[in-house]
């Protein structure tokens, strides 16, 4: 048998044990193609001014490189390593370091290249569809094409070799630093196995449970305004990375093997043949691979944490703008929206408006506030406010002597929490009148102009409000007194009045909006934000469900033996597999279930920084990832189904 035959044969032997890998590296390939296609595609140098998409989308081709780049390393120190007893056998008879690991590369480069065209020619063929995609979620109209880019091309290649050169050095070194029995107790070598455990990982064990419950707690707590200066904030979000990254490291080197010793000390030694092949197995593998898991897991939560984060301002769109911009087009000076108003008229647009007399005034809010804000930048006993007269507002009638709030943001609420009643004071420039705060309503009646980034807007009694109005002090009242919303009567004219507003180039600097140009804005920002973070996101999905999956090939047949001691002793396939089913959910399920808590606790900390709603946004993308990775355990139980066949 000749080298090339050699080859040749060892490629059918090894391809069914490849075709994950092959499939995550022709997924990588194709997906950052088409993600280079678009920073050389047409109709994104169109979109680059309003979405700046090129440049993102470079950055995120970078972030792709790296975490392919890993996964590719990863996967073929795990594949070689693999493949020990193998080179060890052809050195035996007689073969040098040198030819054998020709052999490999050779082996390498077929698989490896045949991957990369594959990868290119799918690339080319979604790059249409993916900026599709791209433009349905940002709302940018244009038109997207098939669009070959020579420029992308080259980069894909010039990527993709440096990576294979290091993936060749890589086997180099193995095969030069490895003697013939060095090769044969590789595997062996690399899982830890523990028959007893001691005090100290025990306490190990212990202290990483506490660790990851105290981020969890701390995080609970960082925005709801028990630290109120920048030095303590960023003290507490460092406490908590470190908390439960460090905490993360020692679940798996210890709390897992802690947490099932106690399983196996309540049933006292006598396990099931399922809790045998499940608990056992896992016990003490998860420590050996406690730095690999600990890192899919924090990658894991954070792909979880940003998609939701991405998500959650993006599904929260309409309900913010709704609220920054409380009509469908916003003014402040009377000039401005009779222009506006006799343009639709011309148009034949009916519309109905809306005016609301606003005054700035300040008040001391310190009775009603939940806790001391010293050290804030806000003083809340001269907090300027935004008052109008419950005139102005249908279905609120404030009493003589009270004042209900309205329009008070979900981020001020968090740091500035208010009391369900009490009495504050609004400052004239002559008068004090104190007023009995009455409670807090949701709608915002008047846009964000007037509300300084979210802050309530006081409703009171008329007669309260002319008062107020005759006694203002110059230094508060420095914005306009008026606010004009205007409403279309038919919603399906929205877009062509949106037109006009435009056409007139109105400022919205100057207090002068359109909600629908403030939702179109926002989902181009959040959508490409989402996109990307979505992509790169399942990317490292595909590839650590890759490795995972490879470690659980490499474990299935170094436990071959076992399983041929058992089927002899007469347990059937059906025992085994329900076993080897129980492992497969601790095995792919803790780093999930792990993965899915910090990005729970990770979004539920500062979600309300990014938009409104929060529970659908996260249970969409926290239930869509965990169906994804499911699927790696689904492999995994299909495979050692084979290996169990295989067994006698």
């Amino acid at each position: 048998m000749n080298i090339n035959q050699l080859i040749i044969r060892n490629l059918k032997k090894n391809l069914k044990n490849y075709f994950l890998y092959v499939f995550a590296l022709v997924f990588s390939v194709a997906l950052y193609f088409a993600f280079v296609t678009l920073q050389y595609d047409p109709a994104m140098t169109e979109a680059k001014g309003t979405i700046k998409g090129a440049a993102a989308v470079r950055t995120a081709s970078i972030l792709l490189v790296a975490i392919v780049s890993i996964f590719l390393l990863y996967a073929n120190n795990i594949f070689i390593k693999r493949r020990s007893k193998e080179i060890g056998l052809f050195q035996l008879i007689g073969m040098t370091k040198g030819r054998i690991f020709r052999i490999l590369s050779a082996e390498n480069f077929i698989l490896y290249f045949g991957s990369l065209v594959i990868g290119i020619f799918l690339g080319f063929s979604v790059s249409r569809l993916i900026l599709m995609i791209l433009f349905k979620i940002t709302g940018v109209d244009a038109v997207a094409s098939l669009h070959f880019s020579s420029e992308a091309l080259v980069q894909t290649m010039i990527v993709f070799i440096v990576i294979y050169l290091f993936i060749i050095l890589m086997n180099y070194l193995f095969i030069k630093r490895q003697s013939i029995l060095a090769l044969f107790r590789v595997i062996s070598s690399t899982e830890g196995k523990v028959k007893k455990l001691s005090m100290f990982q025990n306490f190990i064990g212990i202290l990483g449970l506490v660790l990851i419950a105290t981020g969890y707690y701390v995080s609970s707590k960082l925005f709801g305004g028990d630290f109120t200066t920048m030095p303590a904030l960023f003290a507490a979000m460092t406490g908590i990375l470190g908390s439960v990254i460090i905490g993360t490291y020692l679940f798996y080197k210890g709390s897992v093997s802690f947490i099932f010793q106690l399983i196996r000390k309540r049933k006292d030694g006598y396990l099931s043949i399922n809790e045998v092949m499940s608990l056992s197995s896992i016990m003490f593998r998860m420590k050996s691979n406690a730095m690999l898991l600990t890192i899919i897991t924090t990658v894991s939560a954070l792909a979880i944490g940003l998609l939701s984060l991405c998500y959650i301002s993006y599904y929260s769109v309409d309900k913010t703008a709704q609220n920054n911009v409380a009509a469908d087009f916003a003014f402040i000076t009377e000039g401005d929206a009779t222009t506006f108003e006799t343009a639709l008229d011309n148009a034949g647009i009916d519309f109905h408006e809306k005016r609301i007399e606003v005054i700035q005034v300040s008040a001391n809010l310190k009775p009603i506030l939940e806790r001391n804000l010293e050290g804030m930048m806000v003083d809340p006993a001269n907090m300027p406010m935004s008052v109008i007269s419950d005139r102005s507002v249908k279905n609120v009638d404030a009493a003589p002597g009270e004042t209900i709030f309205t329009g008070y943001s979900d981020l001020l609420q968090k740091f500035m929490t208010l009391k369900d009643s009490g009495t504050i004071e609004f400052k004239g420039l002559h008068q004090v009148i104190p007023l009995k705060y009455s409670g807090l309503e949701k709608e915002f009646v008047i846009s964000w102009y007037y509300t300084a980034g979210g802050s309530p807007t006081a409703i009171v009694d008329d007669p309260v409000f002319q008062r107020l109005k005759q006694d203002l002090d110059p230094k508060v009242q420095q914005k306009s007194s008026l606010f004009i919303g205007i409403n279309l009567k038919n919603e399906q004219q929205l877009e062509k009045a949106n037109k006009i507003f435009s056409s007139l180039h109105f400022s919205s600097e100057h207090g002068n909006d359109s909600r629908l140009d403030l939702i179109k804005e926002q989902k181009k920002n959040m959508g490409l934000a989402m996109f990307i973070v979505g992509f790169l996101g399942l990317t490292f999905l595909i590839t650590s469900g890759c490795i995972l999956y490879f470690k659980q090939m490499g474990e299935s047949e170094e436990e071959k033996p076992n399983y041929t001691i058992l089927r002899k002793l007469g347990f059937t396939q059906g025992n085994l597999l329900r076993g080897i089913q129980g492992k497969q959910l601790f095995s792919f399920g803790i780093p999930l279930a792990v993965g899915l808590a910090h990005g729970y606790f990770a979004v539920q900390s500062g979600w309300f920084l990014f938009g409104a709603e929060v529970w659908t946004p996260m249970l969409v993308v926290m239930l869509l990832y965990a169906a994804l990775y499911s699927i790696f355990g689904v492999l995994s139980v299909s495979y050692y189904k084979k290996v169990i066949n295989e067994a006698l």
